[in-house]
């Protein structure tokens, strides 16, 4: 087919050296996948590198702590991400006794693996024709044959999955897919596509009708929620700080961060925070006054939250039963947010 000769001629002329794409261990792919969900290939590259370099196998991944795992993806986000790798990590490591499953059915019964995952590693491991879909195939798909499925609806992968299936060289279906995902990242791109350069532009649909940014069509955005965040550091006279595990689901889940209280509105004087329910019931001996740290809300946007944070300083008190000595607070996986608090506030090295 012309398509697919046309773009595994681009692919090998143009394609980027990653570290992993010199392999087909399941574990590098899974690994360089999983990182890459979500996350920008110049972010991820470099905490890939990091995960080897820590963990060269399945089993080291498995046998470490789930704290050292979140602690070296600090930063990437999306942290249920960093939990199902390690409980994958450690069902791979008793029930296949190391070794990946070599089926796409058994790759995707794994926790965090979804059909993209377990097309790419059953693709490029084990020679399956299974296609993978992605944001960037999405686009590049819609574009040129003029789909106008919003991608985001029920059957949209399925779709997507049986187009690409369709165009697919069998005889190496790992290459096809990685150069169906490298074409969309690289020409296909989402804000500056680069038509000019693009082997498909005769018979592409979306040039041809001067619609690139009509492509892919997507649903209506999902209404995006503003949360308001009230930390408060406590200090004690033994250089301690109050500081524990998130343990309820959601964002950050099992990640570490000073006492917390959300409210339903930003607070800018330590009036408004005294008169908070959680504070008077939960916080009945803290000092009766603190100091707001950062004068703006310090915004952090994630998927479909807003977070407005605000830190609260409070006068050091005598002694924290429960404390972590500030001088190992940098080594508890945190959100980066919180890092970042924690290196200027407490004066620590970037």
């Amino acid at each position: 087919m012309h398509f697919t000769k046309t773009l595994l001629t681009w692919y090998a002329e143009n394609k980027r050296d990653f570290e992993w794409r010199s392999s087909k261990d399941p574990y590098r792919i899974w690994l360089s996948e999983i990182i890459l969900q979500q996350t920008r290939t110049a972010q991820g590259a470099p905490y890939y590198t990091r995960f080897i370099k820590a963990f060269p196998n399945v089993q080291a991944l498995a046998e470490a702590s789930e704290d050292k795992v979140l602690k070296l993806w600090q930063g990437l986000g999306y942290y249920s991400r960093a939990r199902n790798l390690h409980a994958t990590a450690q069902r791979i490591a008793e029930e296949y006794q190391g070794v990946f499953p070599a089926s796409f059915n058994a790759l995707l019964d794994l926790k965090g693996v979804g059909d993209y995952t377990a097309s790419a590693i059953a693709s490029i491991c084990f020679g399956l024709p299974e296609a993978v879909v992605d944001g960037n195939v999405f686009r590049f798909l819609s574009r040129y044959f003029g789909i106008d499925t919003p991608i985001h609806s029920a059957g949209a992968q399925k779709e997507f999955k049986e187009r690409a299936t369709q165009l697919m060289d069998v005889s190496d279906p790992g290459t096809f897919n990685q150069a169906l995902m490298e074409f969309g990242a690289l020409v296909c791109s989402p804000k500056a596509p680069r038509c000019s350069l693009c082997p498909f532009q005769k018979s592409c649909f979306a040039f041809l009708h001067e619609a690139q940014f009509d492509y892919p069509v997507k649903a209506k955005k999902t209404k995006v929620k503003k949360r308001f965040f009230n930390y408060l550091i406590l200090e004690d006279q033994n250089q301690s700080v109050a500081f524990h595990q998130r343990v309820n689901k959601g964002i950050w889940y099992k990640l570490f961060e000073f006492p917390l209280i959300e409210t339903d509105q930003d607070l800018t004087t330590y009036s408004q925070l005294s008169k908070q329910p959680e504070l008077v019931v939960q916080f009945k001996n803290l000092p009766k006054k603190a100091i707001l740290w950062n004068k703006e809300p310090l915004i952090h946007k994630l998927s479909h939250q807003t977070l407005c944070i605000r830190f609260w300083v409070f006068p050091k008190i005598s002694n924290l039963q429960q404390g972590v000595f500030i001088k190992d607070i940098q080594d508890y996986p945190v959100p980066v947010v919180l890092q970042n608090f924690i290196r200027d506030y407490f004066k620590f090295d970037a």
